[in-house]
């Protein structure tokens, strides 16, 4: 049994027990699951595990506490956001927590990246190096190369754990800035923005 039957037409779709291995699989991973990832390890094409998921996607929204979302370039099973909160409650998660000064340099970074510290700091009006540690350290931020400049100034740039955090498939799928950027302030805790609002606030 190779997770296929036929439909009409001649058309492969993907057999129950298929959807059943693909959601143990993102059930039992902590991480972003790839399609290819999935369809070399269940012996199937790569378009039956993206129909599967898309199945399994469809199941969940009509009814459930949970999401399949791309993510990062793969797929995972995530908790929906209206439940968040009861989950915190029951649940000690691993949820990041920043300082509005750490929120606001990640959100310049986000949005005008590769980009400089010199020319963060422009931006923010304030010195960044205490967030851009922090940032560093959480892994949500990375060195992507140096800017042909005088001194070769370092660039940065989020990562694909960025992506996690957030829930996001891509940078194509972050909120419009509008008015939710937080004004400018100091790296030391206090009210932020809703910018990324699957990331804490310290307060």
């Amino acid at each position: 049994m190779d997770g296929r039957k036929q439909g009409d037409g001649g058309r492969v779709l993907p057999s129950a027990q298929l959807k059943w291995q693909i959601e143990a699989v993102l059930f039992a991973s902590s991480e972003p699951v790839s399609a290819r990832r999935l369809a070399l390890a269940l012996a199937v094409p790569e378009d039956v595990v993206l129909q599967a998921i898309e199945e399994l996607q469809a199941r969940y929204e009509a009814g459930s506490g949970v999401v399949l979302k791309q993510v990062a370039g793969g797929y995972q099973l995530l908790t929906k956001p209206e439940y968040a909160a009861v989950v915190s409650r029951v649940i000690s998660g691993k949820r990041l927590t920043l300082s509005r000064g750490a929120l606001e340099t990640l959100a310049v970074i986000a949005y005008n990246q590769p980009i400089t510290r010199s020319e963060i700091e422009t931006l923010r009006g304030v010195n960044c190096q205490a967030s851009l540690d922090v940032l560093l350290e959480k892994g949500l931020i990375e060195e992507v190369g140096r800017k042909k400049a005088l001194g070769r100034p370092i660039l940065y740039g989020t990562t694909d754990e960025f992506l996690k955090a957030l829930g996001l498939s891509s940078l194509k799928d972050l909120p419009p800035l509008e008015s939710s950027m937080p004004e400018p302030g100091p790296d030391d805790p206090g009210s932020g923005g809703t910018l990324f609002p699957t990331l804490s606030r310290r307060n």
